[in-house]
């Protein structure tokens, strides 16, 4: 059987990479303070991989080893990467490429140099594995020197002349999935276009409009008179059962 392509050396091709222009001072939106707590230290992971993470998207089993000390935050993070999480909301949303761009910017803490690249990774992704390409960025010299193996990865900022502040953060930059994948979700019905969903207001029936639409003018007047009118004849039933039953004959 062939082996599988090789990595494509790519050239760095902006001036401005080529000089030591990026600052790694504190950077308020995730950057671990020396101070931080290990809870702290796990919010910031979370923010920079997921930018927002609800309680179901959370993994105690590496929160505990990290918080045990078993693991590192590097560690952590390449957890974080390969977890079922990211695989529905960024893995199976994104083509090869496109998902290289944004874990780059997640792990690095950069933009991408250069279309090569993103071609070069999107191979590595191609004809490796996404796990294998998450070790790769994590093991690599860059990500080494710049964060260790127990800093949280945050946002490179660039100091440019007469800009007082840096980029804006790669998560707000970079949506989860692209127009394609909406399209996609479009086609399987699992999601209404804007186009079906001004048909959708346009064609609604009158009890449709009175299910999604505000009353106005006497309707509201007549809606919270009914609003009150229901709840009084609640609660009046409420305390005639409740009295029935602890009434002791």
């Amino acid at each position: 059987m062939p082996g599988s392509l090789p990595a494509i050396n790519y050239p760095i091709t902006t001036q401005n990479s080529r000089v030591n222009s990026y600052q790694l001072d504190r950077d308020d939106f995730n950057q671990a303070d020396k101070d931080d707590g290990i809870q702290d230290v796990i919010n910031k992971c979370y923010r920079q991989i997921y930018f927002h993470a609800m309680a179901c998207d959370r993994e105690p089993y590496l929160e505990s080893q990290l918080q045990n000390r078993s693991i590192t935050v590097r560690d952590f993070v390449r957890g974080l990467l390969l977890s079922e999480r990211f695989y529905r909301g960024y893995i199976q949303c994104n083509s090869n490429k496109r998902l290289a761009k944004q874990v780059i910017g997640r792990v690095f803490g950069r933009y991408s140099y250069n279309d090569d690249e993103l071609r070069a990774c999107s191979i590595l992704i191609a004809s490796k594995g996404f796990a294998y390409f998450v070790d790769t960025l994590l093991n690599s010299d860059e990500y080494i020197n710049r964060f260790g193996y127990d800093s949280v990865p945050f946002q490179v900022k660039r100091v440019l002349p007469g800009r007082s502040t840096g980029s804006t953060p790669i998560n707000q930059v970079l949506p989860r999935y692209s127009d394609d994948w909406k399209q996609t979700l479009i086609n399987r019905m699992m999601l209404m276009s804007i186009s079906d969903h001004a048909r959708f207001n346009q064609n609604k029936t009158k009890i449709a409009s009175l299910i999604y639409e505000k009353p106005k003018g006497k309707s509201l007047i007549a809606w919270i008179a009914g609003l009150f009118v229901s709840g009084g004849v609640i609660l009046w039933l409420t305390i005639t059962i409740a009295t029935t039953m602890f009434t002791i004959r």
